[in-house]
């Protein structure tokens, strides 16, 4: 299913354009004007749009300057000119067709199925990859690489990542990239019940349990022919997961209280925060599970490792709260550097805290965010504290390892980074690490 913006002042078109596209099951907005178009338009993301280029108002173009992600969005003009198309594409470039009056449904649905509406470009007008990412920092590239290459494929993903990375919004840009017919059902394992699980995944029939007084699609028919996305995975209960794991094999389900099974077709993208040596380690994801879950596995970079982007994503937060309050603050460079001297330990997430507060105390003379003086949350100097191990009861040697240990975590197990922040030697460090290595091995 496809989201097109119509745009057209001939009222007897429109109408029957837009219910032709309706039967063909796209999402349709209308609109006579180019005002109306940009009013109706604004803070959406479409896949298609269709417009004639002469408005009462003005030239159809303008509505293309204005759209959320204009060079992701495949363009037809409806027209009753022909000599028009190397004038326009020449203006706006190759991503557009054209119709000539009067258009069928035959027309319609070759022109909405057709491979070049379908895959949607990696960058947007507006620095938007996927229509969701921000980002063009070598991590990020090889992590569009990796959404474009999965997404020509209907293999299930593993999100892994610190949270505060954006594992949703990665889930978003798969689903964008992938342009399946179905939509994208968030579900969070943590926030389920217990007891409700299985009717929230696979949905429960009338009477099936106490308080089921009507019959409940769960996440998984929601998801048909779209995609799924299990967030925080690793908290469904082990003697949950093969409940899951049977419907990831035989994609089919049943109903609680149902006897049919129903075909289910849709890609699973989950998501956790754990590393991979704890999900071995902590036993809190089956091993034939994850094989299923984890087709192709998808590590999110924190943002430290990523500090160039911070501008460009500093630059986004300010677009959306200049759009939200209707108002015009940027930001200076003196406040993109302390941003960018910080390491950010609730990643993206709390780098977005961090611009709306600053936002609302921005200088309205200067038009210029105002950053607090502590850049770190509660949550950050709670981490700061737990890192010093320093408690009633711990000898010396393990506040050593301990710090060692953290620090050699903050920095993604980079030896050489860890021992010039512990300011001892590479040596010296590799010699504390094998030691230690000795000791668990008694």
């Amino acid at each position: 299913m496809a989201k097109v913006l119509l745009v057209d002042d001939d009222q007897a078109f429109l109408d029957a354009t837009s219910e032709l596209l309706s039967m063909l099951g796209h999402s349709v907005v209308v609109a006579s004007s180019v005002a109306e178009a940009q009013e109706v338009a604004s803070g959406r993301v479409f896949d298609h749009v269709i417009l004639d280029l002469i408005l009462p108002d003005g030239s159809g173009l303008h509505i293309l300057d204005d759209l959320e992600n204009g060079d992701t969005t495949n363009v037809t003009l409806v027209t009753g000119h022909p000599s028009v198309k190397s004038v326009v594409k020449d203006l706006y470039g190759p991503n557009i067709s054209y119709l000539i009056k009067p258009i069928d449904l035959k027309q319609l649905q070759g022109l909405l199925d057709s491979p070049v509406a379908k895959k949607p470009r990696a960058e947007g007008r507006s620095g938007l990859h996927f229509g969701h990412l921000v980002g063009e920092s070598a991590s990020m590239k090889k992590l569009y690489e990796m959404i474009e290459r999965v997404a020509e494929t209907k293999a299930n993903v593993m999100l892994m990542g610190e949270s505060g990375v954006g594992k949703e919004v990665v889930a978003g840009a798969i689903h964008y990239a992938s342009q399946p017919e179905g939509a994208l059902v968030p579900a969070n394992c943590g926030a389920f019940a217990r007891d409700l699980i299985s009717s929230e995944l696979f949905g429960h029939e009338k009477g099936a349990f106490t308080g089921a007084s009507h019959r409940k699609a769960g996440v998984f028919e929601l998801a048909h022919k779209g995609t799924l996305f299990l967030d925080e995975i690793t908290e469904m209960p082990l003697e949950q997961q093969p409940n899951l794991l049977r419907v990831l094999e035989t994609q089919k389900l049943t109903r609680l209280g149902g006897t049919s099974a129903i075909d289910v077709d849709c890609r699973v993208v989950s998501a956790t925060n754990r590393t991979e040596v704890q999900l071995a380690e902590e036993n809190c994801l089956r091993e034939d599970l994850y094989f299923r879950l984890a087709v192709f596995p998808i590590y999110i970079p924190p943002l430290r490792q990523r500090l160039e982007d911070i501008p460009l994503l500093v630059e986004h937060f300010l677009a959306d709260f200049n759009r939200q309050y209707q108002d015009d603050i940027g930001v200076d460079q003196a406040a993109i550097e302390r941003l960018q001297s910080y390491d950010w330990p609730g990643n993206v997430r709390e780098l977005r805290h961090a611009v709306h507060r600053a936002y609302i105390m921005a200088d309205r003379d200067s038009k210029t965010l105002v950053l607090p003086d502590d850049l770190s949350s509660p949550f950050s100097k709670t981490g700061e504290n737990r890192m010093s191990g320093i408690t009633v009861g711990k000898t010396v040697e393990d506040v050593e390892r301990e710090l060692i240990e953290t620090t050699l975590q903050h920095l993604d197990g980079d030896k050489k980074k860890a021992a010039d922040m512990l300011g001892i030697s590479l040596k010296t460090l590799y010699n504390r690490l094998n030691s230690y290595a000795e000791q668990e091995e008694r």
